[in-house]
C-alpha cells in the first residue's frame, strides 16, 4: 500500500494536519513525512498567469495596435520567489509510492484555483487518485472528518472552472482596459496632476467600488440643505413632560397645505409661528389638551443572524474602527488557532448537520469566564434543542461554508491574542450565544393629544424584556435603545397605563424647533463592504438583507483586498480614525475617464451580474464556454470602443475635477477665494 500526499495552503496548516493524524512525522525540506502520509504546502500562490509579453515580446510595449489582447490559450508560469517550494511539491506529486493526492487547500474558489494551477504546472501523470478535503475549521475532529469524507477531485470541477474564469476575467479586463485607458487618457490626466508618469489601473470590481464612493461624494457635494420648522408641545404626564410633535393629519387646518415640509413641519418659520399663536389664543401656559387616542402594542426584536465575513467587517469597522483588511486578518488568525470556523463565508446560517452537533461548541465555551454562566444556562435549560427548527439553520442558504461561529476549542491560545483580536472573538461568541435566547420585547406606545383641532403625536418605545440583548450588550457595544435614551422606563409605563381616551392633559409649552435636511452619509470601510455584498445597495436592515441576498460585488474573500488596493493606489482616501472613505483627485479623474468610455464598469448591478455568472458556472447551470464567449465579446467590443474616442473630450471633465480640488485645498489652507458651497460640504 502506497502513501497519501496532502497539500495544504501553508506550513502552519500542514502542522495542524500532522497533529491531527498523530503519526511520527519527520521534518524534511518543504514537507513532513510519516509511514502513511506526506504533508506539503503552498505558500500562497505558486503559479500565476503570464503577462502579455510571454505570448509575444512585442506586447511588452503598450500600444493601441496590439489591443484588444484576448488569447485563445492562456499561459502560466511559476512565481520566481517560490520556485523552490513548487519544485518540492512537483517532485512529491511524481513519487512512485504516492497513490492518493489530497487537495487540502483553502476551502473556497480561490483555494481551489491555487491548487489546480499547481497540479496543472506539475504535469501530474494521472497515476494517483485525486481527492478534495473540504473543512470548516482546523480542529482535530474536523480535519479527520475532512480526510475521511474527502470526495473525488472531479466533484469540484465546476468550482475550478469558475475559479479559472474569474482569473481570466480580471486578467482580460485589467490588461485591456488599463492599457487602453492609460494610452488614451493618462497623458492629459498627468498634466492636471503634475505627474511625470500616470497609469490608469482598472478592474472589474475595483473600478465599480471607486464609482460607488465617487457617486456618493458628489451627491453630498451637490446637496442643498432645506431648513424646516416643527412645532413641539411639552405634555404633562404626572411629573414627567412628554414631547409631542405636531402633524398635519386629516382634520388639520394645514392638511395637505403647500406651506408644509412633509407632514410634520413648515418650510417657513412664520407659518409655524402662526400655528403656535392660533393654538395659544392669547392664553398663558398650561393650556388644556385632551387625549385623542392611546395605542399600546408589543414589538419583538429577534436575535440577529450569525456573522458572515461582510457583517463582521461592518461591525468591527463601526465598533472598533478596524479596516476590513485588519478584520479579515484577525478572523483568519482566530480560524488558524482553532477558535472559530472558516471566515471567508457569505452565509449567515448553520447547516443542519452542524446544528445536530452544536452542543460540542457550547460545552467548550463554558471555559471562557465571561460567558460561563450564559453557556451553562443554555445547556442546563436545553435551549439548544430547538435550534434545527429555527431561522438560524438553513441548508439552502449555504454554498461553500456556514456562518462564522466559535468552535469551543483552541481556548489555550486565547492568552496570545491581541486586545483587538480578543474583542473580535468575543463579538463572534456573543453573537453565536444570542441565537439561543428569546427575542427582546418592547412596549410601543403612541399617544395622540388634541389641542384646538390640531394633533400632537408622542411615540415611546420601552424595553420590557431584554431577551438576547442581555448577552450582546457588552462593554464593547454600549448601544442604548431609543426608550432608554429618552428616559422611558417601567415606572413611566405604569403612568401611561392609567391614561384614557378623552382625558384632559396639560400642555405646558409650545416650541418651534428648527431642523434641516441632511445629505447622504459617506461610506465607511464597513458600510462599503455591506454595499458590495448587496450589489451596491447599502441595506442596513439585516432581515431585508437576508431576503434579497444574491451575488454581490466581489466575494467575501476578495472585498477587503480590493478596498486596500484602492487606498494603496491613492484612488480613495481612508481616514484610519473614523474609517470614512472619500475619493482623491486621481480617483475622480479616473471615474470621469471610465464614465466617458466604459461606463458599465461603474454599474454595481452589472458587476454583480458577472459574479452571478461565475456562481452559475460553479453550480453547473451554465458552461465555461458560454461564459467565456460573453466575456471575450464584452472586453473586445469595449476596448475597440475606447480606441475610437477623442482625447480632447476629457479636458473639460478633468478641468471640473481639478478646479474643485484646487478650491478645496485653498479652503483648507485659508487662502484663495471664499469657500464655495461644494467645498464647505466636502470639508464637513
Amino acid at each position: 500500500m502506497g502513501k497519501s500526499l496532502i497539500i495544504t495552503e501553508k506550513p502552519s496548516v500542514a502542522r495542524e494536519f500532522a497533529r491531527a493524524l498523530k503519526q511520527d512525522m519527520k521534518a524534511n525540506d518543504g514537507y513532513l513525512e510519516s509511514q502513511d502520509y506526506i504533508i506539503t504546502w503552498c505558500v500562497g500562490h505558486l503559479v500565476t498567469m503570464s503577462y502579455p509579453d510571454a505570448y509575444d515580446d512585442s506586447l511588452k510595449r503598450w500600444s493601441m495596435d496590439t489591443l484588444p489582447f484576448i488569447p485563445t490559450e492562456y499561459k502560466y508560469e511559476i512565481i520566481e520567489n517560490v520556485k523552490k517550494q513548487f519544485t518540492i511539491v512537483k517532485n512529491l506529486f511524481h513519487r512512485k509510492d504516492v497513490d492518493v493526492i489530497y487537495n487540502a487547500g483553502d476551502s473556497g474558489r480561490e483555494g481551489e484555483y491555487i491548487q489546480r494551477l499547481v497540479l496543472q504546472m506539475a504535469g501530474y501523470n494521472g497515476k494517483a487518485r485525486l481527492k478534495r478535503i473540504w473543512i470548516d475549521s482546523q480542529t482535530e475532529e474536523e480535519i479527520l472528518r475532512g480526510i475521511r469524507e474527502a470526495k473525488d477531485s472531479s466533484a469540484y470541477d465546476n468550482l475550478s472552472n469558475a475559479a479559472y474564469l474569474r482569473a481570466k476575467e480580471d486578467y482580460l479586463m485589467g490588461i485591456n482596459f488599463s492599457r487602453v485607458l492609460t494610452l488614451k487618457y493618462a497623458y492629459g490626466m498627468k498634466d492636471f496632476l503634475k505627474r511625470d508618469k500616470m497609469v490608469i489601473s482598472v478592474g472589474r470590481v475595483m473600478t465599480c467600488v471607486l464609482g460607488m464612493v465617487v457617486k456618493r461624494e458628489r451627491e453630498i457635494r451637490e446637496f442643498v440643505k432645506t431648513p424646516f420648522y416643527r412645532l413641539v408641545a411639552g405634555i404633562g404626564i404626572g411629573d414627567t413632560t412628554l414631547e409631542g410633535e405636531w402633524r398635519s393629519v386629516e382634520g388639520s387646518a394645514w392638511y395637505q397645505s403647500p406651506l408644509l415640509y412633509k407632514e410634520n413641519g413648515f418650510l417657513k418659520e412664520e407659518t409655524a409661528l402662526a400655528l403656535m399663536e392660533k393654538l395659544k389664543q392669547g392664553k398663558d401656559f398650561p393650556l388644556q389638551g385632551r387625549i385623542d387616542s392611546l395605542e399600546k402594542k408589543k414589538e419583538t426584536k429577534n436575535p440577529p443572524l450569525l456573522y458572515n465575513l461582510a457583517e463582521l467587517q461592518n461591525d468591527c469597522s463601526r465598533l472598533f474602527k478596524l479596516s476590513p483588511d485588519e478584520t479579515l486578518r484577525i478572523a483568519q488568525e482566530l480560524y488558524e488557532k482553532k477558535l472559530t470556523t472558516y471566515p471567508r463565508t457569505d452565509a449567515r446560517v448553520l447547516s443542519s448537520a452542524v446544528a445536530k452537533e452544536i452542543v460540542k461548541n457550547l460545552s467548550g465555551l463554558k471555559r471562557i469566564p465571561q460567558v460561563t454562566g450564559i453557556v451553562e444556562e443554555i445547556l442546563n435549560q436545553g435551549k439548544y434543542k430547538s435550534l434545527s427548527r429555527s431561522r438560524y439553520v438553513n441548508d439552502k442558504q449555504i454554498t461553500d461554508h456556514y456562518a462564522i461561529i466559535p468552535t469551543g476549542q483552541g481556548l489555550g491560545s486565547m492568552g496570545s491574542l491581541s486586545p483587538q483580536a480578543s474583542r473580535v472573538y468575543e463579538l463572534i461568541v456573543r453573537r453565536f450565544l444570542s441565537i439561543f435566547y428569546p427575542a427582546a420585547v418592547y412596549q410601543k406606545i403612541t399617544l395622540v393629544t388634541a389641542l384646538e383641532g390640531e394633533k400632537f403625536f408622542s411615540t415611546m418605545k420601552i424595553l420590557v424584556e431584554e431577551g438576547y440583548l442581555a448577552i450582546t450588550r457588552t462593554l464593547t457595544e454600549k448601544k442604548k435603545e431609543e426608550g432608554e435614551e429618552k428616559g422611558f422606563d417601567a415606572a413611566f409605563l405604569e403612568k401611561i397605563k392609567g391614561l384614557r381616551k378623552g382625558q384632559n392633559v396639560e400642555i405646558q409649552s409650545l416650541e418651534i424647533k428648527t431642523g434641516e435636511t441632511t445629505p447622504p452619509k459617506r461610506y465607511n470601510s464597513g458600510s462599503i463592504i455591506l454595499a458590495m455584498e448587496n450589489a451596491g445597495q447599502l441595506i442596513e436592515d439585516e432581515e431585508l438583507r437576508a431576503q434579497i441576498k444574491g451575488s454581490g460585488i466581489g466575494t467575501s474573500a476578495t472585498r477587503a483586498e480590493i478596498l486596500k488596493k484602492l487606498v494603496a493606489n491613492q484612488y480613495l482616501s481612508l481616514n484610519k480614525k473614523t474609517q470614512i472613505l472619500t475619493p482623491t483627485q486621481v480617483g475622480e479623474m479616473i471615474y470621469e475617464a471610465v464614465g466617458h468610455s466604459i461606463r458599465p464598469l461603474l454599474n454595481p448591478e452589472l458587476t454583480a451580474s458577472w459574479e452571478k455568472g461565475l456562481t452559475l458556472v460553479a453550480s453547473g447551470e451554465i458552461t465555461p464556454e458560454e461564459y467565456m464567449k460573453k466575456l471575450n465579446d464584452f472586453v473586445g467590443r469595449r476596448t475597440l470602443g475606447v480606441k475610437q474616442l477623442r482625447q480632447e473630450d476629457m479636458v473639460s471633465r478633468y478641468t471640473y475635477v481639478a478646479q474643485f480640488y484646487s478650491k478645496k485645498e485653498g479652503a483648507k489652507s485659508g487662502t484663495g477665494n471664499k469657500k464655495s458651497k461644494a467645498a464647505e460640504v466636502a470639508n464637513e
